[in-house]
């Protein structure tokens, strides 16, 4: 079972692309509180951040297609009212 996902034992988790852009939001934040900091360490965790910041928007990007992709092949998902997955067991 998964913790955050939708599925048909959690159909209040939420699709991937959207627990993605949740931990994109609190990155940001976290940026916004050491982006004044000049100290080499803060620099780096910075510099860091804002990688993990361009490889989470590509992942979301990537989520989003699959979901476009299962949208036209099967319609919107159901999982969250109890529905059936639409691909897989």
């Amino acid at each position: 079972m998964t913790h955050y996902l939708v599925t048909e034992e959690n159909p209040a988790g939420k699709k991937l692309e959207d627990v993605l852009a949740m931990i994109r939001r609190d990155i940001l934040d976290r940026c916004g509180l050491i982006a004044d900091d000049g100290r080499v360490e803060a620099k780096a965790v910075l510099a860091n951040n804002m990688r993990i910041l361009n490889l989470l928007t590509d992942a979301i990007e990537i989520a989003e297609e699959s979901t476009n992709i299962l949208d036209k092949a099967f319609g919107p998902s159901q999982a969250s009212k109890g529905g059936p997955p639409r691909i897989g067991t």
